[in-house]
């Protein structure tokens, strides 16, 4: 976690749920998860930090289900999935689905800075429950 500020356990806290998170949880769930340990912690402080994370370009908005962002740790280029079922949001591990950035930079003339690539649909969990 960058020092640039001062130190605060609430958000050290924070940013370690995000980062040892492989869910990809929205400000709720990190909310409820801290809770416990922080009894005077707030959801405005919850959502105020991870603004200033996506920011800083420490974490990032993966995308929004059923209204909540969900977050990610992880900044490097990878692909998601979204079940439009349970709203599980999870990494895929292939990386031959993003683009060549190169490639699309030379033959359109700009400068890529991050790439997205989000899949949706139905899980297996979701797709085994039918």
């Amino acid at each position: 976690m960058p020092s640039a500020r001062k130190y605060s356990r609430k958000r050290e806290a924070i940013y370690n749920a995000i980062c040892s998170s492989h869910s990809h949880p929205a400000a709720g769930t990190i909310y409820a998860q801290l809770k416990p340990e922080f009894p005077d912690l707030s959801l405005g402080t919850v959502y105020r930090n991870l603004s200033l994370f996506v920011n800083e370009g420490t974490i990032r908005c993966v995308c929004v289900v059923d209204g909540n962002e969900r977050f990610d740790g992880d900044t490097s280029d990878h692909p998601h999935f979204v079940c439009n079922c349970c709203g599980c949001v999870s990494d895929l591990a292939d990386d031959r689905l993003l683009m060549d950035t190169a490639a699309v930079e030379s033959r359109n003339g700009i400068t890529v800075s991050r790439t997205d690539l989000v899949f949706y649909g139905v899980c297996a969990d979701c797709t085994n429950r039918t």
